[in-house]
């Protein structure tokens, strides 16, 4: 199991809708990413008062080559048009995380 860990960060005049992103673009994510072995997508969203991190999206892969795969998918551009229908978050950081 792979888990691609991928965060928005930006200042408190950053737009971020909450439900949207847990909801409406994770199941796009499923739908995209599912036949490449995607089991499950959470968020959280940290508070820190001087913190600039906005979500923390954990997506559960059956392992990371198929992480990879996604990522290099056609089906990718899908999810990516949609990052503007919850967000206009200038940073995206992705970064993968493998059980030891």
């Amino acid at each position: 199991m792979t888990k691609m860990i991928v965060v928005c960060a930006g200042d408190a005049n950053v737009r971020f809708d909450r439900d949207y992103y847990a909801n409406d673009h994770f199941k796009l994510a499923m739908a995209c990413w599912e036949e490449y072995g995607l089991q499950s997508a959470e968020a959280f969203f940290p508070y820190a008062e001087a913190g600039s991190w906005k979500s923390i999206g954990i997506y559960t892969f059956s392992s990371a080559e198929g992480v990879h795969a996604a990522l290099k998918s056609p089906k990718t551009q899908q999810i990516m048009d949609d990052v503007k229908n919850f967000t206009d978050a200038p940073i995206v950081l992705r970064s993968l995380f493998t059980e030891f």
